[in-house]
C-alpha cells in the first residue's frame, strides 16, 4: 500500500493559512496599515472602491523596501520583526507572525510599489494567486504602495459570502477606528468610491476621539492615568450622563494593539456600579502599558486576544483607576465666592450648656378675614374704604357641592374596593350580573375565556406584534404619516455607525423618520412617525443603528427597523387596560398573520386547558 501523507503546496497552505487571517476587506486593510505603521510612516491614505470588493490601496511614506526585501516579504513566515522564539516575548511591532501579507497575495491580485529613500529607483511586484507575474524597477516616491484586486478571486466560496457593501464597509470603518485611535500621530485618509470618509490629521488622544467619534465626546470624557510597578494605564472613559443602552464606544488596547477582553471589561462596568442603570453602556478609550515578557499576543492569528501574566492584579488596578477618574469627577466641590447677602451661620460649641430648640410663635385666634380678631402682633390696619369683610361666607353660596340624596346609595371609591390578587375586575360594568369579557392580571398579562379553557396573552408582546405588521404595512405601501416636533434634535454617529445610518435612512423615512443630513455624520430629527410623540427620537434612532442582536432571525433592514421601532412604542408593562382596549388588542392580534410569536420569537399566548383547571380544583 502506497503512503498517503503527502507536503501540501505552498499556494494550498498560503490560502488555508488565508482563511484564518484575511476573512473580509477589513481584513485586508487591518494587515496593510499595520505594516505601514511598522515601517515607521507619518502619512497613510486608505482608498477603497466597493467596499474592498474590487479595490483596497494602502499608500504609506515609510522606509520602504528594496528589491529583494519587496519579493521575499510575500513568502510564508517571512518578516523582519522578529528573528528568533524569544523575540515572541519582547514585541513592540503591530505584525510578527509573517502570514499577512502571503494569505493576501493567496486570495488576491497585488501589486506593489516601493523604494527606500537611499534607492534611486523603486521595484514594481505583481502577484496574483501565491505566483508571481512580474518584477521591475519602476518611479516612485519613498514607501509603499499596496494596491489589492479582486478580492477572493480564486476562491468563490468565500466572495460569495460576503455581506453587502454597506455591511462590508462599516466593518472597515470599525477596523479603521482600531488603529487610528492608537496612533494619534500619524495622518490617516480614508476614501470610499472617491468620496472622503475620514482625514484625520496628526494632533492629540482627546482630539482624535471627538474626530472620530463626534465633537460631543470632548465633554463625556473624563481622564484616567495610573502608574504601577506591574502596569500604565492611560486613556479616558465616559461620565455617568454618557451611558447608552446600545452601541457603546469601547476600546481597551495593549502595548498600542488593540484586544477584546471581558474580563477587563467587567471591571470598568463594575466601577460604575449604581451610578448607571443596569444594561446600559459608558464609552471608554483604555491604553494599557505593560512589559511585553508579562503578556502573550500569540494566541489567534488575528491578535485580538492576549493572556497577561498577571491578570487579576491588573484588574483591580484597572477598576481602581477607573472609580480614582469617576471619583475626581463627582466630588470636586464648587466653591461659591458670592457670599454677599447670605446668612452667618455660628459654630456649634460643644461647651454651651442648656441650648433650646427653635420655636414657632403663632396666634391660634388670628382670623385674617375679621378685622376685630387682629393679631397682637399684626401691624396691619384697616383702612376706611376698605370693603366689610363680615359676612364673607354669602360671597361663595351655590359654588358648594350639593348635598348628596340620603335615598342614593353611594358608590365606592377606589380605596373601598376590594384588591383582587388574580383579576383585575374592571368598574365600569353596568350590568353585574354579566362577568367582564377580559381579564387583566398584574398589569401584564390579559385573560380571556376560550372554548378550550382560559388563554392568557401578553400584553406588551402582543402589542409588539400588531405595531410591526403595521409598520411593515407602511414600509411596503409607503403610507406612513410623520409628525413634526416643535425644536428639532440632532443626533450624531460614528463614522462606522454613520454608514449603517445610511443603510437605514431610506426605511426611517419611509416609516415616517423626517431626517436632515447636517453634515459631518450628523442629522437632524424633524419629525417622527404618528403614534410615537412620547419616544425620545435620538435614542430610538441610535438604538436601530447599534441593534445588531436579531440580524440572524431578521434578515431586511426594514424588518428590523420595524421592528425595533414598535418593541419602543408598544404597551409597557404596568398600564391598565380597560376592557375596550382589550378588546382591541385581542382583536387585531388575532388579524396578524401570526399570533403566537412575535417577530424575535418570543411566544405571545399560551392557553391553560379546562381539564388543568378542573384538575387543580378538583
Amino acid at each position: 500500500m502506497s503512503d498517503i501523507i503527502r507536503l501540501l503546496p505552498d499556494s494550498v497552505a498560503n490560502q488555508i493559512a488565508a482563511g484564518e487571517v484575511i476573512q473580509r476587506p477589513a481584513s485586508v486593510i487591518k494587515e496593510l496599515v499595520e505594516n505601514a505603521v511598522d515601517a515607521g510612516a507619518k502619512t497613510i491614505h486608505v482608498l477603497v472602491i466597493d467596499a474592498g470588493r474590487t479595490s483596497i490601496q494602502v499608500i504609506d511614506d515609510g522606509k520602504g523596501m528594496s528589491e529583494t526585501d519587496a519579493r521575499l516579504s510575500f513568502e510564508r513566515h517571512a518578516t523582519s520583526k522578529i528573528a528568533s522564539a524569544a523575540d515572541l516575548f519582547a514585541l513592540r511591532t503591530m505584525g510578527f507572525r509573517g502570514e499577512a501579507l502571503a494569505s493576501i497575495a493567496a486570495v488576491a491580485q497585488v501589486e506593489l510599489l516601493t523604494r527606500r529613500e537611499e534607492d534611486e529607483i523603486g521595484t514594481r511586484l505583481m502577484i496574483a494567486g501565491s505566483k508571481v507575474s512580474a518584477q521591475e524597477p519602476a518611479s516612485c516616491p519613498v514607501g509603499s504602495n499596496f494596491k489589492v484586486s479582486n478580492l477572493f478571486f480564486n476562491v468563490p466560496a468565500r466572495r460569495k459570502f460576503l455581506k453587502t457593501n454597506a455591511t462590508e464597509l462599516s466593518n472597515i470603518m470599525t477596523a479603521f477606528e482600531r488603529i487610528v485611535l492608537v496612533y494619534p500621530d500619524i495622518h490617516f485618509t480614508l476614501h470610499h468610491n472617491g468620496v472622503e470618509m475620514l482625514n484625520l490629521r496628526a494632533a492629540s488622544l482627546r482630539q482624535r476621539i471627538a474626530d472620530v467619534f463626534g465633537k460631543q465626546y470632548n465633554q463625556d470624557l473624563l481622564p484616567v492615568e495610573v502608574h504601577t510597578a506591574m502596569a500604565t494605564v492611560t486613556g479616558f472613559v465616559g461620565k455617568p450622563e454618557a451611558a447608552r443602552k446600545k452601541g457603546g464606544v469601547d476600546y481597551f488596547f495593549v502595548n498600542g494593539r488593540y484586544m477584546k477582553h471581558p474580563y477587563f471589561h467587567k471591571a470598568v462596568i463594575t466601577a460604575y456600579d449604581r451610578l448607571i442603570p443596569e444594561g446600559m453602556q459608558v464609552p471608554y478609550f483604555l491604553y494599557f502599558d505593560v512589559e511585553p515578557s508579562q503578556i502573550d499576543v500569540n494566541i489567534h492569528p488575528t491578535k485580538t486576544e492576549i493572556k497577561f501574566e498577571n491578570e487579576q492584579a491588573i484588574w483591580q488596578i484597572l477598576s481602581a483607576s477607573v472609580r480614582d477618574a469617576i471619583g475626581k469627577f463627582c466630588e470636586v466641590p464648587s466653591i461659591d465666592f458670592d457670599t454677599q447677602g447670605s446668612p452667618e451661620i455660628p459654630l456649634f460649641d460643644p461647651a454651651c450648656e442648656n441650648i433650646a430648640a427653635p420655636k414657632v410663635n403663632y396666634n391660634p385666634d388670628y382670623n385674617p378675614f375679621k378685622s376685630s380678631g387682629k393679631s397682637s402682633g399684626s401691624s396691619w390696619t384697616p383702612r376706611q374704604d376698605d370693603t366689610p369683610t363680615e359676612g364673607w361666607e354669602t360671597l361663595y353660596d351655590g359654588l358648594m357641592p350639593s348635598k348628596v340624596d340620603a335615598a342614593t346609595p353611594s358608590q365606592p371609591s377606589e380605596a373601598q374596593t376590594e384588591d383582587f390578587s388574580f383579576f383585575h375586575v374592571q368598574s365600569s360594568m353596568v350590568d353585574e350580573q354579566r362577568s367582564p369579557d377580559h381579564y387583566q392580571y398584574k398589569g401584564k398579562y390579559l385573560m380571556t375565556a376560550v372554548k378550550s379553557g382560559l388563554m392568557i396573552i401578553d400584553q406588551y408582546r402582543a402589542d409588539v406584534r400588531i405595531r410591526y405588521e403595521r409598520y411593515m404595512n407602511q414600509l411596503q405601501n409607503h403610507t406612513a404619516s410623520t409628525q413634526k416636533v416643535l425644536f428639532p434634535e440632532t443626533v450624531q454617529f460614528s463614522p462606522s455607525e454613520a454608514v449603517t445610518m445610511q443603510q437605514l435612512l431610506p426605511d426611517l423615512s419611509a416609516i415616517g423618520f423626517d431626517l436632515s443630513d447636517l453634515g459631518g455624520n450628523t442629522y437632524a430629527v424633524n419629525g417622527v412617525p404618528a403614534g410615537t410623540e412620547g419616544l425620545d427620537p435620538v435614542a430610538l434612532i441610535q438604538q436601530m443603528v447599534a441593534d445588531e442582536s436579531i440580524n440572524s432571525q431578521l434578515s431586511t433592514v426594514n424588518s428590523r427597523v420595524a421592528l425595533r421601532l414598535a418593541q419602543s412604542a408598544a404597551i409597557p408593562y404596568g398600564q391598565v387596560l380597560s376592557n375596550d382596549e382589550m378588546e382591541n388588542i385581542i382583536n387585531e392580534l388575532f388579524s396578524c398573520s401570526n399570533v403566537n410569536y412575535t417577530p424575535d420569537g418570543k411566544a405571545i399566548l399560551c392557553i391553560l386547558p379546562q381539564g388543568d383547571i378542573e384538575q387543580l380544583l378538583g
